[in-house]
């Protein structure tokens, strides 16, 4: 008599994810263990603007934010590409009642830097030209005011240094063109002191609620009081 045999159930194949520290894998449970490691995704990271936009308003949580702040608007007037606006607007929404002594620093700095500025264009104009255009502003614009500086050049700079206009532009080729130095230093203390204050005084009259709009409408509320001053001149022009 034949032996009975016993049959062994059917083998369904089948995988049981697991976790490495490298990804998923799966074990394979219908023959030899099989291990596929998903591919790892690395996260991309934010491009040059954002990452010093990022590091800059990061000063606001660290001790020295005030000299921070001094040393952005500074190097902001020649090169920096990130305005010193960023931290100013989180310096003054953490204590909103230094607002003023805040933008008191902001507007010494970057007037200081203007005259850094001023120096560069003035004497070192031709040795540092190729680092300047086109990584900092282009041809195109410096043209610009080339032309502009032809007219008014105190009218220029408090524009420039008042609205979104890049016033590191202005303030290097007013040493190229030999603008007067003093037509620089005390338009620069307009319009920068202007700017600085207006944000200073809106978060110390508003707090902190006010930061989101700020950041959101600046350069249309920079532009729009522009305007009313141009509008200003010209009245007092024809009203005489």
């Amino acid at each position: 008599m034949a032996s009975a045999r016993t049959l062994a159930p059917p083998r369904v194949a089948s995988e049981v994810p697991f976790e490495l520290d490298s990804g998923v894998c799966f074990l394979s449970t219908s023959g030899p263990m099989n291990l596929e490691a998903a591919p790892e995704v690395t996260p991309a990271k934010p491009h040059l603007l954002r990452r010093m936009y990022d590091w800059t308003v990061g000063w606001a949580e660290r001790p020295g934010g005030a000299w921070a702040l001094f040393f952005i608007a500074f190097i902001e007037s020649s090169f920096f590409l990130v305005p010193p606006d960023v931290l100013l607007i989180a310096l003054c929404v953490g204590a909103p009642k230094k607002s003023f002594r805040f933008a008191l620093i902001c507007s010494a700095g970057s007037v200081l830097g203007g005259m850094v500025g001023y120096a560069i264009g003035w004497g070192a104009w031709n040795a540092v030209k190729g680092l300047f255009i086109p990584y900092i502003f282009s041809q195109e614009a410096f043209d610009t005011v080339q032309r502009l500086y032809q007219g008014n050049a105190f009218l220029a700079i408090v524009t420039a240094a008042f609205t979104p206009i890049p016033y590191k532009v202005f303030t290097i080729a007013a040493g190229v063109f030999e603008v007067n130095f003093w037509t620089l230093v005390f338009a620069s203390m307009i319009g920068r002191s202007a700017r600085f204050f207006i944000v200073g005084g809106l978060i110390y009259i508003f707090g902190a609620k006010i930061k989101a709009m700020i950041e959101k409408y600046f350069d249309l509320f920079a532009w729009a009081l522009l305007a009313l001053g141009i509008a200003g001149f010209v009245a007092v022009k024809y009203l005489r």
